[in-house]
């Protein structure tokens, strides 16, 4: 029994497309919700800083950055309880939230949760991805947003999926020296995605998009390589060049930044904390939360939408958002059935609509094998610095999936407790032990999400009576055994 009393209806974590909608739907609906975030502003990844950004940077990143302020301003139109810059490291079995703001521990608790923590970028592990100057293409992306700066020298985009097309769109007109782009996806996958065309036709925006940022590259005239295998990033201190193989021969660029991406993956970590049902998607190769139309999950009271539960872009994360704030009205009673059901149609329209272009581009950019199964001296556990030949022993040894791996190896046992690492450790295993990846299972994800100061921990071991009157309670935090 939870000794922290209800203080809202509603409880959106992430104040990305999904967050934002959520967050305002259900406040239109009459629910008094609270919207967190970690970030100083509103936006997530996808529309980061735009309400601040520099206008010369945001007409750069164009109109679908700054389609993020209709979001935002949504938020600011209703009574709706904003806190930026809070970071929530543990959610309760009861759905009791716990959070840092200023460095003060804070705890929050609603009937209804709405989980929207986006996506992160599936990780890349070749080797050299350890070193200085290589990053993820995300990342070159939100220091465009938050500060209007490109990565220094010469730059070189690998990987497969639209994120890095538009990166290497964006960076070359914001001046950046982009020498080269190298393509990774097989040959096959444009057969296989030719199947899906037909209904991909009905998103036509889409493609529309895609292939005048194709033309934008091919006519800057950098150098372009396509289904380039064994990528090995080169350097001593730093990288210095990207060698790989494509048309027939070995190729060498030189560069002063890689940027790598291999499409994006749910963020799961949230949901993996409070053991809602999860499933291997074999199309995204990532785990999915299991949820209905309106984003309830296994757990009562906990929705997840949005690329948080399966990735579809932010448009199809807006309509997500909204419906899963239905759902937790209609929960909560605040809806009738019928209104209910005629709220959701046209969202659930919107949905399908912007979901029609994914099996495409979900087969068209399908990762190469090499990447999801690493060579035994690639670094897969960035924190603990444990190659895939170490997780290829533990399963020879014995180990049946990644927890008890975990234990034998360290793998996953760092300060993102495996968030970069946990869907490459999964495939490793379920290869070696020629399982399913639904058999080998994932991270068990425990309380602090994040790191915090041990200072937080001590706040909330203190009784509430200790503080004053005006203090809010704090219980202990969440701690579950094996």
């Amino acid at each position: 029994m939870s000794t922290v009393s209800m203080t809202h209806d509603l409880i959106v974590i992430g104040a990305g497309p999904a967050g934002m909608a959520a967050a305002a739907s259900a406040a239109a609906l009459g629910l008094k919700t609270v919207l967190l975030d970690e970030q100083a502003r509103m936006g997530g990844q996808i529309y980061r800083n735009v309400q601040a950004c520099d206008p010369k940077v945001a007409a750069l990143l164009g109109p679908d950055y700054t389609h993020g302020t209709t979001l935002t301003d949504a938020v600011n139109r209703t009574r709706l309880e904003v806190r930026t810059g809070a970071l929530i490291w543990d959610v309760a079995p009861d759905l009791t939230v716990t959070g840092l703001q200023d460095r003060q521990a804070f705890q929050i608790r609603a009937p209804q949760i709405i989980a929207a923590t986006g996506a992160m970028e599936r990780p890349s592990p070749v080797p050299g991805w350890t070193l200085p100057g290589v990053l993820n293409a995300g990342a070159a992306q939100i220091a465009l947003k938050s500060g209007g700066v490109v990565p220094q020298g010469r730059i070189v985009l690998a990987g497969a999926g639209p994120l890095l097309l538009l990166v290497a769109c964006q960076l070359l007109d914001a001046g950046a020296d982009v020498v080269g782009v190298v393509e990774t996806s097989p040959g096959h996958n444009r057969v296989r995605a030719l199947r899906h065309l037909p209904a991909a036709l009905a998103a036509w925006p889409y493609l529309a998009k895609g292939l005048r940022m194709m033309m934008r590259l091919r006519k800057s005239g950098i150098l372009w390589f396509a289904q380039a295998q064994a990528l090995e990033i080169q350097g001593a201190d730093c990288a210095q060049a990207l060698v790989f193989q494509a048309g027939g021969r070995t190729q060498r660029v030189d560069a002063d930044c890689v940027l790598l991406h291999h499409g994006v993956i749910p963020n799961t970590q949230l949901s993996r904390l409070l053991r809602v049902d999860h499933r291997w998607d074999d199309r995204q190769l990532a785990w999915q939360v299991v949820t209905d139309t309106f984003g309830q999950t296994s757990r009562p009271g906990l929705r997840v939408a949005g690329d948080g539960a399966a990735i579809g872009g932010a448009l199809a994360a807006e309509a997500s958002g909204a419906l899963a704030a239905l759902g937790a009205a209609h929960q909560l009673g605040r809806l009738t059935d019928d209104d209910f059901a005629t709220r959701a149609r046209p969202l659930h329209r919107s949905l399908a609509r912007h979901l029609a272009i994914r099996p495409f581009l979900d087969e068209l950019y399908r990762p190469p094998t090499w990447i999801v199964q690493p060579a035994d001296a690639t670094i897969v556990c960035r924190c603990e610095e444990v190659t895939a030949g170490r997780v290829r022993e533990m399963a020879r040894l014995g180990c049946v999936g990644p927890n008890q791996t975990k234990f034998f190896s360290r793998c996953g046992m760092g300060p993102c407790q495996g968030r970069i690492c946990g869907s490459t450790v999964t495939q490793v295993l379920a290869a070696e032990l020629d399982k399913s990846p639904n058999e080998v299972g994932a991270y068990r994800i425990r309380a602090p999400l994040k790191p915090i100061p041990l200072g937080a921990l001590s706040a909330l071991a203190v009784p509430a009576s200790a503080h004053g009157p005006s203090a809010p309670h704090c219980a202990p935090p969440n701690v579950e055994k094996e």
